[in-house]
């Protein structure tokens, strides 16, 4: 497996913490639980230089933790600097290089803002303050705490049917699961695979693949229920990784964004 970070991105940000002093420099890295590797000899002048890349030296950037610790220092140190310093302006662009972008003061991978930033769009339209929430939420918790990312995706398609339905004058009871939300939605929509003429053409192709939104749902509402917030666990259940909560993520975007859509063509 090749280098998450580069090795240009990991030059940048020695370069840059070779400007704090010796104890500022301990007191950022070992504020994301870096040790500095002492007896690297990174051949360079100045102690300033040569603990910075110690501490950069110790990780292992094809491994997800010390990539994740890697981000954690750049994001605390973007936060700090001053919007207008050349840091800011400057090594975003390395780190964009690298697949991640830094947005709202959190780093993230670009791939999981550019799936987000569809439905973000569409809270915003809506004026759907509490999926904008569960937005950031997710974006926030897929590489650090995908059980809460594969929760929310859940709870962001229950807010999604809720909010369509109140749109289109049939507010839920407030007791329906997700699964009796996204069929109301999609009866409301005329999604449903009755809802096909025979004569279309492709009709079987459209019907089977409305007939897979409910799977989504019912997806992400199965693992949620083993891996996600909101139940109570067996002690020594194993946690997913973040690629398992972007799978789950995706999917309710996709599903989302489609709902939406669908409800915003057959607006009166």
């Amino acid at each position: 497996m090749g280098d998450i970070i580069s090795k240009k991105t990991r030059y940048e940000l020695a370069e840059y913490l070779s400007g704090f002093v010796l104890r500022e420099i301990e007191q950022e890295c070992e504020a994301v639980n870096m040790s500095p590797d002492l007896a690297y000899d990174p051949q360079c002048s100045g102690q300033r230089r040569t603990l910075a890349r110690r501490y950069l030296h110790a990780l292992d950037y094809t491994k997800d933790a010390d990539a994740r610790r890697f981000l954690a220092l750049c994001e605390n140190l973007l936060c700090a600097a001053p919007p207008d310093s050349a840091f800011r302006r400057e090594f975003p662009v390395w780190l964009r290089r690298d697949g991640f972008v830094f947005e709202d003061g959190r780093i993230a991978s670009v791939a999981k803002v550019t799936s987000l930033a569809n439905v973000r769009a569409i809270a915003v339209e809506f004026d759907a303050g509490h999926m904008q929430e569960q937005i950031s939420r997710m974006n926030a918790a897929v590489e650090s705490d995908p059980a809460l990312a594969i929760g929310s995706a859940k709870e962001l398609i229950e807010t999604c049917c809720k909010t369509i339905l109140a749109e289109r004058g049939k507010p839920s009871k407030g007791s329906e699961d997700v699964l009796e939300l996204v069929k109301a939605t999609r009866a409301e929509l005329k999604l449903l695979p009755d809802d096909v003429p025979n004569a279309a053409k492709g009709a079987e192709t459209i019907k089977r693949i409305l007939s897979n939104l409910a799977t989504v749902a019912q997806g992400l509402a199965e693992l949620r229920g083993l891996y996600g917030t909101g139940h109570g666990r067996d002690g020594k259940a194993r946690g997913v990784k973040a690629r398992h909560a972007r799978l789950a993520v995706t999917s309710a975007v996709a599903l989302v964004v489609f709902l939406f859509e669908t409800h915003k063509d057959l607006a009166p």
